[in-house]
């Protein structure tokens, strides 16, 4: 998986009651663009997150 700096992560929960959870990549701290991520969620919490298999990554600019 890579990701850019303003790109958009969603995890899907495991179970129906886990929910979808969205945030914005502030910091790219894997080789090449891998992770880890730090994202910042709608509320400003900000995470350290190693996505799984579950999470999908929007770009921002979607490319041509």
């Amino acid at each position: 998986m890579q990701a850019r700096i303003g790109d958009y992560v969603h995890t899907h929960g495991v179970t129906s009651s886990d929910g979808q959870h969205s945030g914005r990549i502030v910091d790219v701290r894997g080789a090449n663009n891998g992770p880890p991520y730090v994202v910042r969620f709608p509320d400003g919490e900000e995470r350290l997150i190693y996505p799984g298999p579950n999470t999908i990554v929007e770009p921002r600019f979607p490319s041509d």
